[in-house]
């Protein structure tokens, strides 16, 4: 799977980004590892979120605001989803078989 296919160019900085987040809210004590993906998908929504409304799109139309919000969900969704994958592949690679 190729994820430039699917994630704006300028959010895959996200990706390593979230994976060091990650790594942070793992060695916090009052977060429990299972809602560690949500989490980043929470801070991944956000920070395109961010992005999309510091670019250029015009808000003019609620059509435009729809697009922008849906924009953000999604490209946080698949940047947190790649930043749990490369997680675990990094994981993978470290485990002794």
């Amino acid at each position: 799977m190729d994820f430039q296919e699917y994630i704006k160019p300028e959010l895959l900085i996200l990706i390593p980004v979230l994976v060091a987040i990650g790594y942070g809210l793992k060695k916090a004590e009052w977060l429990q590892d299972k809602h560690i993906p949500v989490c980043l998908g929470v801070i991944g929504i956000v920070l395109s979120l961010l992005w999309v409304l510091v670019g250029s799109i015009p808000f003019e139309t609620a059509n435009a605001i729809l697009e922008a919000v849906f924009t953000a969900i999604v490209q946080g969704v698949l940047v947190a989803a790649a930043a749990v994958y490369a997680n675990q592949l990094l994981k993978q690679e470290k485990k002794a078989e």
